[in-house]
């Protein structure tokens, strides 16, 4: 099959490229870049008009939750990759605290079975750094590398044992795997479920400290340090952590890390109403906390940009604010949302495509996130003018518990291109 992207500006930061091109796609790869309309539009092309749109590599989603295998009235495989393509992720990287945890390589092979079979995009499984996400003893660590994981994470349950840790560090190195920290001491969180602070007292609920993520992103930052391992820290949310990140990135230790969405964009005000869909781990942080974060990725302390979709059903959402789940939405809101980080001139639209792409690449050593000739055809084509107004009845997701429901702004997923197919607009 041949596809023709016409009348885009193509934007490469892997190639560093940012001008008016046309894109040939042949067999699934990128086959040539080229001077608008000097591409042969023959007969047996499909085209695709990127008039007024951006031509970028397809977009990475690095930190998802997709409930498949034991959770999937929440979300599937399928589903979530629908909502990948709708939002126009061509990867999603999907993390191990599923029912069972992806522990062992019979559940990562269940999922790339299960991707290969009923996915749109491509998924890579994460797998889970202790056995039952209990922190206390290693998985198999090298039998999940074989089995097709790219990282190591007990995401939604943080390490506490810092030895297990120090152990996952050394085996990840010889392996060349990436741990993806979720940094909170659980100890100190308790039943805290905002952030501590004035808002925390004014409304009556449980703070969780920043300290809690400070102490282990400290932590982490030392392990690797100590063992030469890569760590990762997963949705960074405070003004302490990103200074701890900057430190150790000036010391030449091995750490990257991801911001959220909501944590850029929402603060603890926003849990004023005890809406639910503003309750997430870590929690909502201040102003401050947010210009920092901004700060963080203007300098690139911050690496990459991720969801943390994290999809829950009404029957844990709509409850009591101390009883709900924690998390939100990413998938289908992410591209709107933060393009506002170029309307603001916290990114350039080449910083921008970059934190989505080549960034989450790098630090997965996954093949994506350019389009270098000889490239997988994975391609994401937005209008980065035209205004979208959020619906969560409009979802592809099972579930619909985003924060940024009624949202107008702009960005517009037009098309979405895996492997040389068009998974987005739906046919």
């Amino acid at each position: 099959m041949r596809l023709l992207i016409k009348n885009g500006t193509v934007v490469d930061p892997s190639q560093k490229l940012q001008a008016k091109k046309d894109l040939l796609i042949e067999n699934g790869k990128i086959k040539k870049i080229a001077p608008p309309g000097s591409l042969d539009n023959q007969d047996d092309i499909q085209v695709i008009d990127a008039k007024n749109c951006i031509v970028a590599p397809g977009f990475i989603d690095m930190h998802t939750h997709l409930r498949e295998p034991g959770e999937e009235h929440k979300e599937t495989i399928h589903s979530g990759a629908l909502a990948a393509a709708r939002g126009g992720f061509t990867s999603i990287v999907c993390m191990a605290n599923t029912q069972p945890p992806n522990d062992n390589p019979f559940i990562t092979q269940f999922i790339k079975l299960k991707a290969q079979e009923q996915a749109c995009v491509n998924v890579y499984p994460v797998g889970a750094l202790s056995k039952g996400l209990k922190g206390e003893e290693l998985a198999e660590i090298g039998l999940l590398k074989e089995a097709g994981c790219v990282a190591i994470s007990d995401d939604g349950n943080p390490v506490m044992n810092s030895y297990v840790m120090r152990k996952a560090l050394d085996y990840c190195k010889h392996f060349r795997l990436p741990i993806i920290s979720h940094c909170e001491d659980s100890h100190l969180v308790g039943k805290g479920m905002i952030n501590e602070g004035f808002r925390s007292t004014l409304l009556g609920l449980r703070g969780n400290p920043s300290a809690s993520e400070e102490i282990m992103v400290a932590r982490d930052i030392a392990l690797a340090e100590l063992t030469g391992s890569h760590v990762h820290i997963a949705h960074i949310s405070t003004e302490a952590a990103v200074r701890l990140v900057r430190d150790a990135k000036k010391r030449k230790v091995s750490v990257s890390t991801e911001v959220t969405p909501h944590h850029l964009f929402l603060t603890d005000e926003s849990v004023a109403t005890y809406d639910t869909h503003f309750k997430m781990a870590p929690p909502l942080r201040t102003p401050k906390d947010i210009r920092a974060l901004k700060e963080g990725l203007k300098e690139n302390i911050i690496d990459a940009l991720a969801t943390d979709h994290a999809p829950h059903s009404v029957l844990e959402k709509n409850i009591e604010f101390e009883e709900a789940a924690n998390g939100v939405m990413g998938l289908e809101t992410a591209l709107p949302v933060t393009l506002k980080l170029v309307e603001e001139k916290v990114l350039t639209l080449s910083q921008f495509i970059e934190k989505w792409t080549w960034a989450p690449a790098k630090i997965l050593k996954l093949p994506k996130g350019t389009l270098k000739v000889g490239a997988d055809a994975d391609i994401t084509i937005f209008d980065p003018t035209k205004k979208v107004k959020i619906n969560k009845d409009t979802f592809q997701s099972k579930s619909k518990n985003t924060p940024f429901h009624g949202w107008t702004c702009k960005g517009h997923v037009h098309t979405t291109v895996v492997g040389g197919k068009i998974v987005y607009p739906f046919k």
